[in-house]
C-alpha cells in the first residue's frame, strides 16, 4: 500500500512493504541507497533536482547514496560509484514514466522504492524521509559515523 504526502507543492508517494527488491540495482542491496532520476523532455526538472542534490554532496555522502539520470535510454551516474545499469529494466522495476517526463524513485538499502515523485524534491524533504528510515536511525547511534 502507498501512502501520498504533500511536501510543499511536490507530490510525494512513499511506499511500504510488500514490494519486491529492484533486481536491476541489486548491487547496491545493503550498502547504499539509491535515487533515480528520469529527466523530462527539456531536462530543466531534471537538471533543478540534479542542481539541488549536488549542493550538498556532504548529505549524499553521509546517507550512503548513489544518484542516476536517465535521459532517453541513457544511465548516467551523478553522484556515487555505478554499475552498467540498463535503462529498460530501471524504467519497468521502477515504474518510472514514458520516456520525457520526470520522475524521481527513492530505493532503499533493502533494495525497495521507499519514495516516488514527480516533482522535484528539495534536499531537506528527501533527507528527511531518509532520516525517518529504521535502518537509518540505527547507522546514526553507531559510533564510526
Amino acid at each position: 500500500m502507498s501512502k501520498t504526502h504533500l511536501y510543499g507543492a511536490t507530490k510525494v508517494e512513499e511506499t511500504q512493504g510488500g514490494q519486491a527488491p529492484v533486481a536491476s540495482l541489486e548491487e547496491f542491496r545493503w550498502k547504499s541507497r539509491v535515487l533515480v532520476i528520469f529527466a523530462d523532455t527539456d531536462n530543466s526538472r531534471a537538471a533543478r533536482q540534479e542542481n539541488q542534490l549536488l549542493a550538498d554532496r556532504t548529505g549524499l555522502q553521509e546517507r550512503d547514496m548513489v544518484v542516476f539520470k536517465i535521459s532517453g535510454s541513457t544511465v548516467k551516474p551523478i553522484f556515487g560509484a555505478g554499475g552498467d545499469l540498463n535503462e529498460t529494466a530501471l524504467r519497468k522495476e521502477l515504474r518510472g514514466p514514458e520516456a520525457g517526463e520526470f520522475a524521481a524513485a527513492l530505493v532503499g538499502k533493502d533494495g525497495t522504492v521507499k519514495l516516488k515523485v514527480s516533482e522535484p524534491v528539495s534536499n531537506g524533504e528527501l533527507f528527511a524521509i531518509i532520516d525517518s528510515m529504521p535502518m537509518r536511525a540505527a547507522e546514526a547511534l553507531k559510533p564510526d559515523r
